[in-house]
């Protein structure tokens, strides 16, 4: 899994974010953020952006983020990949995440990320 790269990912949620802010920051002040979670605040605040939309998206966010922290943790260095052929490390980010086991980490992640994507989708494309 690609937690910045991958659906509804850190950067699916980042572009949301830029996007609003490219649209709408010359009205809105709060938009001029370099922090996406402030940025996606302020898009709800500007009713730019659905409450639930916002909380999704800032879910997922957040899950990439710490999951990347913890991979960083295990590995001794930067990766956005979860590791997928190393039961150990992957294992490892489980338990330093604090899940029960790895398919709970997974399915988590999984739905989160589907979730923040649905939004991506509808915010970008008008998909519903």
């Amino acid at each position: 899994l690609h937690t910045k790269l991958g659906p509804g990912g850190l950067a699916d949620v980042e572009w949301v974010a830029q996007l609003l802010q490219l649209q709408h920051a010359h009205d809105v002040p709060g938009l001029r953020t370099t922090r996406t979670l402030d940025a996606l605040d302020a898009a709800v605040e500007a009713r730019l952006l659905d409450a639930d939309d916002a909380e999704v998206l800032a879910e997922s966010w957040c899950l990439a983020t710490r999951i990347r922290g913890a991979v960083m943790l295990v590995r001794g260095r930067a990766s956005d990949l979860l590791p997928t052929d190393h039961h150990r490390e992957r294992s490892a980010v489980t338990r330093v995440l604090g899940y029960p086991g790895t398919g709970d980490l997974l399915e988590d992640y999984r739905r989160c990320t589907r979730r923040a994507r649905a939004v991506v989708d509808r915010v970008f494309y008008g998909a519903d």
